[in-house]
């Protein structure tokens, strides 16, 4: 079983900051991706940013220059520093990772608890 540890969301001002935090644990063998969703009170859950095995990154264009993914490999960690917040940042945020776990033949997402993070104007 692969366990996911999720930390760090809670209520800040406009323009502070916060840094989430994601662990995966359990007989890893390979992590192909890890990205960050959030989902706000009544809307889908949507992609904010990944990161790749080669360490490549993608983000949603309202986060641009304001989150930065990273990952450590030797913890299967990934982690969002989030500068410059807005209110619209406010919403639940889930890590998700798309892992091969020891003994399994295929790839499969493995998702987070959620980590809740408010934005005050």
């Amino acid at each position: 079983q692969v366990q996911v540890v999720e930390s760090g969301g809670g209520l800040v001002h406009t323009w502070g900051s916060l840094r989430l935090s994601c662990s995966f644990s359990g007989n890893i063998f390979s992590t192909y991706a890890m990205l960050w969703y959030r989902q706000a009170p009544g809307k889908q859950r949507d992609l904010v940013a990944a990161i790749f095995s080669n360490n490549a990154t993608n983000y949603i264009r309202s986060v641009k220059g304001r989150f930065t993914i990273s990952r450590d490999n030797a913890k299967n960690a990934v982690y969002l520093q989030m500068n410059s917040l807005k209110p619209e940042d406010t919403a639940v945020y889930y890590c998700n990772g798309f892992l091969l776990k020891q003994g399994d033949a295929d790839y499969r997402d493995y998702w987070g608890q959620g980590t809740q993070v408010t934005v005050s104007s």
